[in-house]
Order: C-alpha cells, then structure tokens, then sequence
C-alpha cells in the first residue's frame, strides 16, 4: 500500500526557513516522480516543485524560484522542500504527491500520467 506522509511545517517569521519531509512506504522513491503542491485559503492548488524519477531534474514555481529547493534521500525514502526567505504568500498547506509516470516540468509542476498518491498534508504558517 503506498503511503506519503508529510511533516515538518509549523508557524515562522518572515524570512524564516523551514525543511518538509515527505516519507513514502509501500514503493522506492527513487523511481517516481516526486511533486510538492500547495493549497491558500480560497484559493486553487498550486503546483510548487517536482523532481523526476531518473535524472533527478526538478522545476519550480517562479515564485519560489532560488528560495526553495527540493531533494531526494533514497535511502531514507524520503524527498524534502528546503524553504528559505520565507514570506507570508508561502502561507498554505503543503502536499506531496508522487506517480510512477509523470512529467515534471520545468515550472514546478507535477503531471501524473498514471494513478497518483497523497499525503495528509503540512500546514506552512508564514506570520509576524
């Protein structure tokens, strides 16, 4: 049974930094492709970042663009969103997501070509 589960997230300043993990049991890690998304109040899910199954390469939204990073630890099964210089508009809960063929393209954005699994979610709280 593949199972994702998030963790992680939390309330920080302006500016702050924060590491989410997404755990996956049930497949390997290193052979799926691996996408972050968000979700703000009121508005529509947002793709953030992904990182292919093969060469690793990963895309991300503009908006998070040389602030955020996303990795991938095989032996733990386990891929990360490194956030830095966090700002308010960062505010919404983070989802992993992950498929065995997909596309991630080069703006963050995962696209699954087969079935799809989730994670519960993190909530990431970005405030003063």
């Amino acid at each position: 049974q593949v199972q994702l589960v998030e963790s992680g997230g939390g309330l920080v300043q302006p500016g702050g930094s924060l590491r989410l993990s997404c755990a996956a049991s049930g497949f390997t890690l290193d052979s799926a492709y691996i996408g972050w998304f968000r979700q703000a109040p009121g508005k529509d899910r947002e793709g953030v970042s992904c990182i292919s199954d093969s060469d690793g390469s990963a895309g991300y939204v503009d908006s998070v663009k040389g602030r955020f990073t996303i990795s991938r630890d095989n032996a733990e099964n386990t891929v990360y969103l490194q956030m830095n210089s966090l700002k308010a508009e960062d505010t919404a809960v983070y989802y992993c997501s992950t498929t065995r063929l997909g596309y991630c393209s080069g703006y963050g954005y995962l696209y699954a070509y087969e079935d799809d699994f989730w994670g519960q979610g993190t909530q990431v709280t970005v405030s003063s």
